[in-house]
């Protein structure tokens, strides 16, 4: 028999939707801030050769004009205020959650409350400044590397570079910030979201247009358009997919009543650590590409060799992501998504336990054992993702960047937000409840002091 929230849960209409209007309020101020971004994407840093630019990326779309261009929402091929993007705060607030996994002190402040994060907050904005300086300090010398600046020099480019960059990525975090806090979704993760979906169609006619030229036959197209849905099923399938552990609460007697005795089960996703793995290895593997790109004709003999090895497509740079995938899959899960040590003592604190497993330790070392064999589904299900584009590309010369982080970003926020859409009008159908029950009640009273007495 389906619970009392999941059968308002299918009762959900447009007619709900229409009902609930701090909802559609939220969803406008969200996609008002959204709006504002995708401007920012469009306003150049000043001193800047723009059609030197648009040449410079053209020809650059292994390195920083493809993927990363991608991931800024096209901000970076324009050179504008938002080209450094969201990622020197997500890089910031990844770090600083290693960094508390294994530093003690860290630790210790995450238990602390809401002082102890609101703390852990503002070290991360700390991280934040000093990781878009160094990138915007690496990117404006770039830029005058590959004669992209009108007027060369530290005053006359390179600081109101910096300080444009910097500026652009701390503005960036404060819109996330206020459309997770006033909106609806993860600000965060829309922003990023935004910035891929606004370059997707630009990337379609490119591809329909090579389709048209006759470089790709329409069988391949067909193809290529029929995988990309299968992939977006097969990665919802999997981000949905779940472990579910039996976890047993022992009966208690208080007087004459016995409590307890329910069973219930912990879920552990079978990508516990979402796309934080394809990510880091993406930012790790690309930084040479991205190195060698602004650097003009000043590449070492060892870089252009680390170039010819581990570029994007080659053997060498496939099986290090595949590797570096694995690794932060398991890092992550173990370090800050999923804590067995914590979720043991919790459920001893409970009172709760796995039939035929101890509390405390075993329980631990059960949970380990358990996820450590969920990841090696996982880990092989983010390889595959991630690869697909890799051989698309190298195989087919597909024009833009199918399936990978991108595809996984895309279709996680869409779920994310669904859901956050979907719990806040089961909130506002309980609102509902509740009030129509304060007026019945209400109105019986009236009614019960209105009858006259015999």
């Amino acid at each position: 028999m389906a619970s009392a929230a999941e059968q308002m849960a299918s009762n959900l209409s447009w007619g709900a939707f229409g009902k609930a209007k701090e909802l559609q309020q939220r969803i406008l101020f969200a996609l008002g801030l959204l709006i504002v971004y995708r401007i920012g994407t469009f306003i150049p840093v000043p001193g800047i050769d723009a059609e030197a630019l648009r040449q410079f990326v053209e020809q650059a779309q292994t390195g920083v004009g493809g993927i990363l261009n991608m991931f800024s929402g096209g901000a970076i091929g324009r050179m504008a205020i938002f080209a450094l993007g969201i990622m020197p705060y997500i890089s910031a607030s990844i770090i600083v959650q290693l960094m508390t996994a294994m530093v003690p002190q860290l630790e210790q402040l995450k238990k602390e409350g809401e002082q102890g994060r609101k703390k852990i907050n503002q070290y991360t904005r700390y991280g934040t400044v000093l990781l878009a300086f160094f990138q915007a300090y690496g990117l404006s010398k770039g830029i005058e590397a590959s004669d992209l600046a009108h007027s060369p020099g530290f005053l006359t480019f390179q600081l109101p570079c910096i300080i444009t960059l910097v500026g652009g990525t701390m503005f960036l975090m404060w819109l996330g910030e206020q459309i997770t806090a006033r909106g609806i979704g993860n600000g965060i993760s829309l922003i990023i979201f935004v910035g891929i979906v606004a370059e997707l169609p630009a990337a379609l006619a490119q591809f329909f247009v090579q389709g048209r030229s006759g470089a790709l036959s329409p069988a391949v197209i067909i193809g290529v358009m029929v995988m990309i849905v299968a992939v977006i099923a097969f990665i919802v399938f999997m981000e949905r997919a779940l472990r579910k552990i039996h976890i047993q609460y022992p009966k208690r007697q208080v007087g004459m009543k016995v409590y307890g005795g329910e069973s219930s089960h912990l879920p552990i996703k079978l990508n516990p650590a979402g796309v934080i793995p394809p990510i880091f290895a993406s930012a790790l593997l690309l930084l040479p590409t991205t190195v060698s790109t602004f650097s003009g004709t000043q590449t070492s003999p060892f870089m252009n060799t680390l170039l010819a090895y581990m570029g994007p497509g080659q053997p060498l740079y496939l099986v290090f992501f595949v590797l570096m995938i694995v690794f932060f899959s398991y890092f992550y899960t173990a370090n800050v998504s999923f804590k067995s040590d914590e979720v043991a003592d919790n459920l001893k604190k409970q009172n709760g336990f796995v039939p035929g497993i101890r509390p405390g330790a075993k329980t631990q070392e059960y949970l380990d054992y358990v996820t450590t064999r969920i990841l090696v589904l996982g880990s092989a299900y983010l390889s595959f993702v991630c690869l697909l584009p890799e051989i698309l590309r190298s195989q087919l010369a597909i024009p833009f960047y199918f399936g990978g982080t991108s595809l996984l970003i895309v279709v996680s926020v869409t779920m994310d937000t669904i859901n956050q859409v979907q719990s806040h009008l089961l909130a506002h159908q309980y609102e509902g409840l509740i009030e129509r029950s304060k007026l019945t009640g209400k109105n019986r009273a009236k009614a019960r002091r209105r009858k006259p007495r015999r």
